[in-house]
């Protein structure tokens, strides 16, 4: 029986106990392992020492998962306006060089939430830092004490752009989507094309046009409780497929 392909994952680096720690929550493997039916692998934070070109030799797929941390800001020119909110200086030396090369190879590449922000900044594009403190936009973060069921609840209803790559593989132009994110794009990058829209404007998906494969990334948690929503199943499976088709031309 063939192995499923090797899905490539990012760590974020934390600081757990005392212990400096590699670290990726078990919902985002679990869609990859049970939505795409792939092999995750989870690569460590180690920065720009890491090899990527090692890494991409054995991957059929690259998975950029969500985190509390923000991609920093000097990546696209600006200065911290968040110092209180954490930084991952190590897993962003090791996911900006892993779009590029990813996108060169024609690996496949599935971003969710700081993942999408990720390859808008590898790319050429900004963020706005904070888009709760701008007037233009809705709050975007629910704050306070929650459980995660109400945190990555739907929150807002999402409108595909009509004959894009998510409208025709969800089939429908409106979805429903939670929203978890304090950042958000600012400049969209050249080879960035627009997929979806929060009703305040918002880029809430984008395909990278060069992209010989798949190249798609959404602002919203699809992993959250895959299983039970369509469209996140949709979109991981057709991600899967996407993986086991590059797999088979290499």
């Amino acid at each position: 029986m063939a192995r499923p392909p090797i899905i490539l994952i990012p760590s974020c680096s934390n600081d757990i106990r005392g212990h400096a720690s590699h670290t990726v929550q078990r919902k985002y493997t679990d869609a990859v392992f049970y939505g795409s039916d792939m092999t995750p692998l989870l690569i460590p934070a180690m920065g720009s020492a890491l090899d990527i070109e090692v890494l991409l030799g054995v991957a059929s797929g690259i998975f950029l998962s969500g985190s509390p941390s923000n991609v920093g800001a000097a990546l696209y020119g600006e200065e911290v306006t968040q110092p209180h909110l954490p930084q991952d200086h190590l897993r962003d030396d090791v996911t900006i060089p892993l779009v590029k090369a990813a996108i060169a190879r024609g690996v496949p590449i599935l971003g969710v939430c700081r993942g999408f922000q990720e390859i808008n900044v590898a790319l050429g594009g900004s963020l706005h830092q904070a888009v709760h403190d701008l007037d233009d936009y809705d709050t975007h973060l629910l704050q306070g004490d929650v459980t995660p069921d109400e945190r990555y609840g739907f929150s807002h209803p999402a409108r595909l752009v009509e004959g894009g790559v998510l409208h025709q593989m969800l089939g429908k132009t409106d979805i429903q989507v939670n929203s978890v994110h304090g950042q958000g794009i600012k400049f969209l990058a050249p080879s960035l094309v627009a997929e979806a829209f929060a009703p305040d404007g918002l880029i809430e998906a984008f395909r990278m046009k060069d992209h010989p494969n798949f190249g798609i990334a959404v602002q919203w948690h699809p992993e959250w409780k895959m299983s039970e929503n369509p469209d996140s199943i949709a979109m991981f499976k057709a991600f899967g497929q996407a993986c086991l088709d590059y797999s088979n031309t290499q």
